[in-house]
């Protein structure tokens, strides 16, 4: 990894972790979303679900290794009469009468792992565990990351909406303004019939932005979990916060950070185990056939009682499964070198993430500065031609122009500041944020 990003360098981020990197935009009501969504929305129980799911898979794949065996129980009655023939009845047998039979065993097998075969399979089971906990928190920083996304969106219809129903009131006054100048005869009639038109445009605009908020609040509400409720429940404030810093970092605190990344590896290392295991299937299997045993008979003129035990051993040397074990092993070489190009993969493009949105993200702040220099004229340039227009020294396309531009402006800061927000996310998620790297498995874990 290089030693450090091109980016502009950031000052620190000062007391937020990247663990909890929302907490940074000081924002009450999305850190509740947030907390929200990681408690009970679908996606983090689905998570949650893969993650048990995955330890039970581990621990069923490490007990093939311990001893097997179960204890087996039988019992039978049998009535025999002679139909045919001559009947014998001594004193220790007969063809005749009710016998019964009862009897219980437990026999095991222990395959005794003299090469490491236990080893090997441990780690490619540890190692898989650890990939699933990874991807489990790497979807709980992935819904974290949308669940702000959205909410920024959210902010962005909502400013955009008070903007709109802004514009409508202006024209609707402009229009008052206007028609009372064509009353009096001082402005022609198509003065009035142009606001008008603006003022529908203006109208529509407003009808669209309530139905695109509605929305975006639905689809916010489906992120927390909280789908079915009412959208007036989840009220959007028509306002954006300051943009925070993103924290100073190498380009090597991704190997640790990112759990795309660290899955990856795990992924690798339980191609490597998977590729141990199939170089030992080569090797003799030994396995000890211990059992204990106890039968009932009982006969007519016999009944006895027989205790037994067992102790046995064999061994499996594989003569002509060699080509189909040799076959099984050039796939798993295979299997283990797509691994380990995943895994270059995922580095790269970890890298690449991390470096665009830090430099995309210093981009939007300049951008949203120049912005909001520029709203700040267009305003005041704005409100110099109404007010020139109600006296009567400045005409009507002067002023719908100046508004015109004033409003294009105001439109293009608010998309920039969203823009900038959404940018900050995409940032903190892209530096591995949104999961606590302490609970990441460690490499002898994953060993």
């Amino acid at each position: 990894m290089p030693a450090a990003f091109e980016a502009p360098v950031a000052p620190p981020a000062g007391a937020v972790a990247l663990d909890t990197w929302w907490t940074g935009f000081n924002d009450p009501q999305l850190t509740a979303l947030i907390e929200q969504a990681l408690a009970a929305s679908p996606d983090a129980r689905t998570a949650a679900a893969r993650l048990r799911e995955a330890r039970a898979t581990r621990q069923g794949a490490l007990t093939n290794f311990l001893p097997q065996g179960n204890i087996r129980g039988t019992a039978s009655k049998t009535d025999s009469r002679v139909i045919d023939g001559t009947r014998i009845s001594l004193p220790d047998f007969s063809t005749v009468g009710e016998s019964e039979s009862y009897g219980v065993n437990f026999d095991v097998t222990w395959e005794i792992d003299l090469f490491g075969r236990v080893f090997a399979a441990r780690r490619a089971a540890n190692a898989e565990m650890a990939a699933a906990r990874l991807d489990y928190e790497a979807t709980r920083a992935s819904l974290a990351a949308n669940v702000a996304d959205s909410y920024f969106q959210a902010r962005g219809l909502a400013i955009q909406l008070e903007d709109a129903r802004a514009t409508f009131r202006i024209q609707s006054e402009l229009l008052r303004i206007v028609q009372v100048r064509v009353d009096r005869g001082i402005a022609a009639t198509s003065d009035a019939d142009r606001v008008a038109g603006d003022l529908s445009t203006a109208e529509s605009q407003v009808a669209g932005l309530e139905a695109d908020l509605q929305a975006q609040r639905r689809t916010l509400l489906i992120l927390v979990g909280r789908g079915i409720e009412p959208t007036a429940n989840l009220p959007v404030d028509a306002q954006v916060g300051a943009i925070p810093e993103a924290p100073v970092a190498i380009p090597g605190e991704l190997l640790a950070r990112r759990p795309d990344v660290r899955q990856a590896e795990a992924m690798l290392v339980s191609a490597l185990g998977r590729l141990d295991y199939a170089k030992l299937a080569f090797f003799p299997t030994f396995k000890l056939t211990p059992g204990i045993g106890l039968q009932d008979t009982r006969q007519p003129t016999l009944s006895n009682v027989v205790q037994s035990w067992t102790i046995g051993a064999n061994v499996t040397i594989p003569v002509l499964d060699i080509p189909r074990l040799l076959s099984e092993l050039d796939a798993q070489d295979a299997r283990t070198e797509q691994a380990a190009i995943a895994y270059e993969k995922a580095v790269q493009t970890a890298f690449g993430e991390a470096e665009n949105s830090l430099v995309l993200l210093a981009a939007d702040r300049r951008r949203v500065q120049l912005l909001d220099a520029g709203e700040d004229r267009a305003e005041r340039a704005y409100e110099a031609s109404r007010k020139g227009y109600v006296a009567g020294v400045t005409d009507l396309q002067t002023t719908l122009n100046n508004e015109q531009a004033w409003r294009s402006v105001r439109t293009q800061e608010t998309a920039a500041q969203v823009q900038a927000l959404r940018r900050a996310v995409q940032t903190y998620k892209a530096l591995g944020g949104g999961w606590p790297l302490q609970s990441a498995p460690t490499n002898q874990e994953a060993r």
